[in-house]
């Protein structure tokens, strides 16, 4: 069976003016990428970076909130992508966790960019490093899941509410996700989504004997 996420058919392409956003957007997240790897995270100012790309920090304040956030921009986009696709997948009466981990490997596939593996990678080693990184993506993560909990709850059937199975579903494809994430970001070799796409599978394989795993402890540890 392939690895290769699903890819979209190409959009139409936008209008000048956007095309020059989506230029200087991409401009700021390369070059923040690479003066954080060279430089440091906290050896780099926002004025520094804006003065590197040749704009206003109201410029970047118009496509980022934070350092840490054009930082993080890649994986970022990654579920923007996801709540995207969640809007409109069908759950066809399937487990709702194998709905959200297909809506992710197809948000994979919208990553077309040939160098999004390379920055996704810089960025999670940067994280890796990086405090305030940390807790940005901690709270990235607890908002995208609150959305994507709405986006469950608005458009499918569930009888309660206060259903907590669904977060819990949300909550095991983001443990997913970081499992696989890591395990990539760590690997050697040059980054590709192929790869990536394989260890999402691969962590996705493994959740339902995490949630049956038992242990007993180690013959030492039981004569203490």
């Amino acid at each position: 069976m392939s690895t290769e996420p699903p890819s979209r058919e190409p959009a139409e392409r936008p209008p000048l003016r956007e095309r020059k956003k989506i230029r200087t957007r991409q401009a700021l997240v390369d070059t923040a990428l690479d003066l954080f790897t060279r430089r440091g995270f906290d050896g780099v100012t926002l004025d520094e970076l804006c003065d590197a790309v040749e704009v206003s920090k109201r410029t970047f304040f118009r496509n980022f909130t934070s350092k840490e956030d054009v930082a993080m921009a890649p994986t970022q986009d990654l579920w923007a992508a996801f709540l995207d696709d969640l809007e409109t997948r069908e759950p066809e009466g399937r487990p709702v966790l194998e709905m959200l981990q297909e809506s992710l490997l197809a948000a994979l596939g919208t990553m077309t960019a040939d160098d999004w593996p390379h920055r996704v990678r810089l960025g999670g080693r940067l994280a890796a490093e990086t405090p305030s990184m940390g807790a940005h993506g901690l709270a990235f993560c607890d908002r995208t899941t609150r959305t994507a909990l709405a986006i469950l709850h608005r458009r499918l059937a569930f009888d309660d509410p206060g259903d907590l199975r669904p977060r819990l579903a949300l909550d095991v494809l983001v443990a997913a996700f970081h499992c696989a994430l890591e395990a990539w970001t760590t690997s050697p070799g040059a980054p590709s989504r192929t790869a990536l796409a394989a260890r999402l599978r691969e962590a996705f394989a493994a959740v339902p004997g995490s949630l049956t795993l038992t242990a007993a402890l180690r013959p030492a540890q039981a004569r203490r």
